[in-house]
């Protein structure tokens, strides 16, 4: 709930309206007081590119929260709300209008009219100071007019013309621009891994082998073997035996190192072309020839 306390916190500017699903709608405008309860009924939200745009947005239901306002409303609620110019009062038929919108009860209106349907509540701006308010000597707050030619008046800048969108400045107008700034951010796109694992084949190697086969050799008698020959009885039987030998292949394995493999990196440098759109404000003259000189 919005109480006469929380103006002070409100007006000191910098605080955001926000909807009821969180989203900032816009920027805390002007709020209107009922003189009777002498409590805030209205708020009007700067909207729009760079905020030149208020609406209205009743204070039923909504909360503080710092130096922000929570209103039980969606954006598209506010921005779609009936255009009134907030030049310090409303009249009935748009607080009609208004209440219709918002979904509110048309008597909920009646607290921030006088008898005759003319709204009489005070009107405080960003810097919280009541811009105009009720009673014997008051009247009706004044309009934006008014209030930037009283302004201009305190302040005694001697201001050529006067600011018909809003809150009174000085005699000039800045012109903003959005300007795009491209930068770089590294970021991991993908890993690489070396991963080691066995398979098995088949070798063939051809080694040569000896082996060992048996042959009778015969040789004669001579006078040189003679004795060997005569040796032992005339006649008898015998065994010889001879043991024979061959080869065969055998194998052995061993684990031997044959290379180191590792993962590298290396940058390359390429280009990429970035599209986005930026805002500018342009200033014209209406009602002006400048190439008119007096």
């Amino acid at each position: 709930m919005v109480t006469r306390e929380n103006i002070d916190t409100l007006g000191r500017g910098g605080g955001d309206v926000i909807g009821q699903d969180g989203e900032k709608i816009g920027g805390i405008g002007e709020l209107y007081v009922d003189d009777e309860t002498n409590q805030p009924t209205w708020v009007t939200v700067k909207t729009g590119l760079f905020g030149t745009r208020e609406s209205f947005v009743p204070l039923d239901g909504a909360d503080v929260r710092g130096e922000d306002l929570v209103v039980p409303y969606t954006k598209d609620q506010v921005k779609d709300a009936p255009h009134v110019d907030p030049d310090g009062h409303l009249e009935p038929g748009e607080e009609d209008r208004l209440y219709k919108h918002y979904g509110r009860s048309n008597g909920a209106a009646q607290g921030v009219r006088d008898t005759a349907g003319t709204q009489t509540g005070s009107v405080y701006g960003e810097g919280g100071a009541a811009y105009g308010g009720t009673g014997e000597s008051a009247g009706l707050a004044g309009t934006d007019t008014e209030r930037t030619e009283n302004a201009s008046e305190v302040s005694g800048t001697g201001t050529v013309g006067r600011d018909t969108s809003g809150p009174a400045t000085d005699d000039a107008m800045t012109r903003s621009e959005e300007r795009l700034n491209v930068g770089t951010e590294r970021q991991e796109v993908g890993r690489a891994r070396l991963r080691k694992y066995v398979t098995t084949e088949n070798v063939t190697k051809t080694v040569p082998v000896q082996r060992e086969e048996v042959r009778v050799e015969r040789e004669p008698i001579t006078d040189e073997n003679r004795g060997a020959a005569l040796d032992g009885p005339d006649l008898s039987e015998e065994e010889h035996e001879v043991t024979l030998h061959e080869e065969r292949p055998v194998v052995d394995k061993e684990t031997v190192p044959v290379e180191r493999v590792r993962l590298g990196t290396e940058t390359r440098t390429g280009e990429e072309t970035v599209n986005e759109e930026v805002a500018k404000e342009h200033i014209e003259t209406d009602g002006f020839d400048e190439g008119r000189r007096p």
